[in-house]
């Protein structure tokens, strides 16, 4: 297992991306600026098609919706409608709404599914991470369904938000030097699924740089969808597909689950930092548990006066991040299938207590740091997108499949790329998963569950309850620490979006014990004096998650931020 997290840290360092060009860069220290609305997104494209739907009347939910198709199609190691994730929405007249349409086990899933007779983990096809058994039920048209016919504008239709998507998939896009090479990177695995070989990979002749690239299937899927809604996933032509190519390959996936999967309204949970209201997501999202729980814990510090990335301040960071993350694996799992004591993890004083013993100058071992004692009841690859309309209405939204274009397979006949999101139970609880995590006997597999996650999607208010700023990012659960950082950098160093989301960061997640850290991020004599406190450094630096984001500052213009280590664009009006 430690081989695979070196293997995993060492891609993070290597894996480089091109910023898709604006006027202003993403990595500058001035955000992009609206009068209006935004959208911040991983491709230029997808943030275009959310501006237009705005101008055409449409709100930030209808917005997100297309964005989120859109990126289907030209952010496929990611975008999907063959995964699931969360939205979260704010409202101008306050009101919040969070929404799960989190993958679900299949019905046939169980306890020791992915181990063998000798209960070890089974490894590649077959197992929780690559090929047709990998997938959890997709869950992105359900929740996008939701959104648009609870929270959308009503002033645009369905189909008017399908067919930015339909058209790009059908026409085709000019493919970037980093697509057409992370393409052939990943074409150990791809290669063995023909559809995914043929789409994906030319089959075996390789796309280039500045190849137009269609995906024609996928743009038939996105026109049975557009004509007759999203249910068509669940109960069409496309669910047939899927189905039929699950029973073919021995996948778990039936017609039945994509029958029954359900997106849910969720309460969105609420905390405060320092005065200010944050508003994220409940499980069976860990993100906003995690990250309420480490906030608390550093507001009895001064953490402003420690100096921003100081030994003092990333010293503070890690052991705090160390206990949350050991509450994770004890506690957090999906609400419908095992009590979580959300309101204890999220108490002050509970915080309080967890930090007791912190040592300024030493490092406390996650070999004895256990679980608090409470009473009461992730792929690398996610992306995240943020969108403002000119009503004020905020939509962070957070989807993933999971790893890398998830399990590999794309659905025959549907053009559709499927998640690899089994691998976010815990298939052997008490054992590492995919990014190292330790998961506990509440995320088991079990049939109709949804397994834990760690996506953030995050909205933040000012002290005098108006919105102030928006945030999510995409890495496994690095994306705790990169929007944790990020409120931190916005609050205590009054830092702007971009330069909040561009400031190097660090992650520690409990096991195994040490230091994720970026290359540039964190001076010799810092770590130095952290070492010499007792922590450890992985031995490969690496980016620490990528983030995206939109703050309103206090003339109502919309300031849009790409973190400067992916790519993608803030379009703003």
């Amino acid at each position: 297992m430690m081989h695979r997290i070196k293997l995993f840290a060492a891609f993070l360092l290597t894996f480089s991306v091109l910023f898709v060009g604006l006027p202003v860069r993403a990595a500058a220290p001035d955000p992009v600026r609206g009068r209006s609305a935004m959208v911040a997104s991983q491709h230029e494209l997808a943030s275009r098609i959310g501006a237009d739907i705005m101008r055409k009347g449409g709100n930030a939910v209808d917005a997100a919706i297309a964005v989120g198709l859109a990126l289907a199609v030209v952010y496929p190691e990611a975008g999907n409608i063959g995964g699931g994730g969360f939205m979260l929405i704010r409202r101008a007249d306050g009101k919040a709404f969070a929404i799960d349409y989190r993958e679900m086990a299949p019905k046939a899933a169980g306890r020791d599914i992915f181990v063998n007779k000798d209960g070890e983990l089974i490894r590649g096809e077959g197992g929780s991470q690559i090929g047709y058994r990998a997938s959890g039920v997709p869950g992105t048209m359900a929740g996008f369904d939701l959104a648009f016919k609870k929270y959308g504008s009503g002033k645009i239709k369905w189909a008017d938000i399908v067919d930015p998507a339909r058209r790009l998939a059908v026409n085709g896009y000019v493919l970037s030097h980093r697509l057409a090479s992370l393409l052939i990177g990943y074409k150990e695995h791809l290669a063995k699924y023909p559809d995914s070989n043929r789409i994906f990979l030319n089959n075996g002749k390789y796309f280039k740089e500045g190849d137009l690239f269609k995906q024609p299937e996928l743009g038939a899927t996105l026109a049975r969808i557009q004509k007759l809604g999203a249910k068509e996933f669940y109960t069409g032509e496309t669910a047939r597909m899927i189905a039929a190519d699950m029973k073919a390959n021995n996948g778990l996936i039936t017609l039945e689950d994509l029958k029954n999967y359900v997106a849910k309204d969720r309460e969105p949970l609420r905390g405060t930092y320092r005065g200010h209201e944050i508003i994220t997501m409940p499980p069976p999202s860990s993100g906003g548990i995690v990250m309420l729980q480490i906030l608390n814990m550093l507001e009895g510090f001064d953490v402003k006066a420690m100096g921003h990335n100081s030994s003092a301040e990333l010293h503070l960071y890690t052991e705090a991040s160390r206990r949350a993350f050991a509450d994770r694996a004890e506690y957090m799992a999906d609400p419908d299938f095992a009590d979580v004591p959300t309101a204890m993890l999220t108490n002050k004083a509970y915080a309080t207590r967890r930090i007791t013993g912190f040592d300024p100058k030493k490092a406390f071992a996650s070999s004895n740091t256990r679980p608090g004692n409470v009473t009461g009841g992730e792929g690398t690859e996610t992306t995240h997108y943020t969108v403002v309309d000119p009503a004020g209405t905020i939509v962070s939204n957070t989807y993933t499949i999971n790893d890398l274009y998830g399990s590999r397979v794309t659905a025959k006949g549907t053009g559709v790329l499927l998640n690899d999101e089994m691998d976010d139970f815990a298939a052997r609880p008490g054992k590492p998963n995919l990014f190292g995590l330790i998961q506990g006997e509440r995320n088991k597999v079990e049939g109709g569950k949804r397994p834990l996650s760690s996506m953030t999607p995050t909205i933040v208010m000012r002290k005098d309850g108006k919105p102030w700023f928006a945030v999510g990012a995409r890495g496994g659960p690095r994306i705790i620490s990169a929007v944790m950082q990020t409120v931190i950098n916005v609050i205590d160093f009054e830092m702007n979006i971009q330069q909040a989301i561009d400031a190097p960061r660090i992650h520690h997640q409990w096991l195994p014990d040490e230091i994720y850290w970026e290359q540039f991020g964190i001076s010799a004599d810092t770590r130095n004096i952290m070492t010499s406190y007792g922590h450890a450094f992985n031995e490969r630096p690496g980016n620490i998650a990528s983030a995206t984001g939109i703050m309103i500052d206090k003339e109502g213009v919309r300031l849009g931020a790409i973190d400067s280590r992916s790519d993608g664009a803030a379009v703003g009006y």
